[in-house]
């Protein structure tokens, strides 16, 4: 087991727990993380709410730590558990946005934009959806200039400078780069930057 290094020194063995092993401030961050889980774990489940919408909640905060160490099938897995049961559109929003950032990290952008239209109708007030909507529309549109087709490379920077136009209303200074990138192209209308 990789957890129990073993070795020897002066004919003495020392184990070492190559776990235990990480940056502090990594360490800590952890130990705050699971111990914000806990706490809310707690709170859901003393607070006067359906069992339902508690499970819901449980499942997606199962998700969030599973994202959040990586392990992208699990979160992926507790993510649709939540949405079976989760009712608010908000939530059911927020769960589907997460969804979608796993699958464009894992390089599945039609599935991820799929997604994150799904977000955007359970909630549309949320920038970061059509930021990153944005952002694969910005990259096919670049790849499809790169190959010589500026008709197709237009056509994908102005679905990015569609969803980002609006990304920038709803958050407002927020995405400066953004804004920049509206400007110099001269994709972005004016009322975008007031």
């Amino acid at each position: 087991m990789l957890s129990n290094f073993l070795t020897s020194r002066q004919d003495r063995i020392i184990s070492i727990d190559i776990g235990s092993i990480v940056p502090r401030s990594q360490n800590k961050d952890n130990f705050l993380d699971k111990a914000f889980t806990k706490m809310a774990e707690g709170i859901v489940k003393v607070m006067p709410i359906a069992s339902k919408e508690k499970e819901a909640y449980l499942y997606y905060r199962k998700g969030l730590a599973a994202q959040n160490d990586g392990d992208y099938s699990e979160a992926l897995e507790y993510y649709e558990e939540s949405l079976k049961l989760e009712d608010n559109q908000v939530d059911r929003g927020e769960t589907l946005k997460n969804m979608a950032i796993i699958y464009m990290s894992n390089g599945d952008e039609d599935r991820a934009l799929n997604t994150y239209k799904k977000a955007l109708e359970q909630n549309p007030k949320q920038p970061s959806c059509l930021k990153n909507m944005g952002l694969i529309y910005e990259k096919r549109g670049r790849i499809a200039q790169r190959n010589g087709n500026q008709d197709e490379g237009d056509i994908w920077f102005d679905q990015a400078a569609d969803v980002w136009s609006k990304a920038v209303r709803l958050y407002p200074g927020g995405y400066l780069d953004i804004e920049n990138w509206l400007k110099t192209t001269g994709r972005g209308n004016v009322d975008v930057y007031l």
